[in-house]
């Protein structure tokens, strides 16, 4: 029996597992796999995790300093242990998300994504089986720019709602961009309720066509990896689509699930297009960027929500490891 994850396959998308729990990942042979805070903070309560948090806090503790100094440490030493965990399973990269409180610091952002990189190559893994992740702020956005360029440091721009961040993503020249599908429905139904948001019909999978056909039309090599899914149609309605990092139930749910999946997406039908979609420019246009994020209230309000919440989760997960470090 072909399955719909196989059937998602063949039509050329590549599938990401959008998970921290390595132990779930290996079921569904994704080529790549994503993390962020909250992922980590759920598998990090798992019992099978124990071993990773307590070689972080060995770290740290080896590292000595002050117990922020500490804290902060473990933390990074703990994405990296996850990252290298996940990578003996995938045959592709990681993506490890720099602190989310550093989203709206250029500078800062490219120090912590360094130190990440070195911390993988300290333990055996090179950067280019890495992206690292960044939310989709200007100041982030100008950070991928300048690690992309500089330092051959791959970037996966997260936190993508809105259709200006994705093209200064596109001009940046970072590797791939999160455009959150999940996230775009969840604001349309609590503050435009009532349209049947099925499918074609879903804002969040028309943002994400537009997105991929403009990339396509204007020759931009960024990989667009849909997101935040809420159901196995938004999947299927973006067949085709460069990447879509998928979360273990819907993985689950699509190997389940035998009905066809036909392409829905296709690089070369897009860039012939005589629809063509009339080419902009952000990338060294701050107030212009600005200005476009905010007249987009669901990209403006879901951007600045989600940089909140991976803090959030960030520090709880920092708690979590200054109890141990403490102990």
């Amino acid at each position: 029996m072909t399955t719909a994850l196989d059937a998602l396959k063949q039509t050329g998308t590549v599938v990401v597992s959008d998970s921290g729990d390595f132990e779930s990942i290996d079921v569904y042979k994704p080529q790549d796999a994503t993390t962020n805070p909250s992922l980590i903070l759920q598998a990090a309560g798992k019992p099978a995790y124990q071993r990773l948090i307590n070689n972080a806090v060995e770290y740290a503790k080896k590292k000595g300093g002050d117990l922020d100094s500490q804290v902060n440490t473990a933390i990074d030493r703990l994405l990296v242990e996850f990252g290298k965990e996940i990578l003996a399973i995938i045959p592709g990269r990681v993506s490890t998300e720099v602190d989310a409180r550093l989203s709206f610091d250029k500078e800062a952002t490219k120090a912590k994504a360094k130190e990440l990189i070195a911390l993988y190559e300290s333990v055996g893994i090179k950067k280019d089986r890495i992206l690292i992740k960044i939310a989709s702020t200007w100041e982030g956005i100008q950070a991928a720019r300048e690690l992309e360029r500089d330092d051959g440091i791959h970037c996966n721009l997260t936190l993508l709602f809105g259709f200006g961040q994705a093209v200064a993503c596109a001009e940046a020249g970072v590797t791939l961009i999160s455009p959150f599908v999940g996230r775009i429905l969840d604001w349309h139904k609590k503050n435009k309720p009532g349209p049947d948001y099925a499918n074609e019909k879903d804002p969040g999978v028309q943002s994400v066509q537009k997105i991929f056909n403009y990339y396509k039309q204007h020759g931009y090599k960024t990989i667009v990896m849909g997101a935040s899914f809420r159901n196995t149609g938004e999947i299927k309605a973006l067949a085709g689509v460069d990447f879509l990092t998928i979360s273990p139930s819907l993985l689950e749910e699509l190997k389940n699930d035998a009905s066809p999946v036909p392409k829905r997406l296709d690089a070369e039908a897009a860039a012939s297009s005589v629809q063509k979609l009339e080419k902009v420019t952000f990338i060294d246009n701050e107030p212009e960027f600005r200005w476009t994020l905010l007249q987009d209230q669901m990209a403006f309000d879901k951007l600045h929500e989600g940089i909140k919440k991976f803090a959030e989760d960030g520090e709880t997960l920092k708690s979590l490891l200054r109890q141990k470090l403490s102990a």
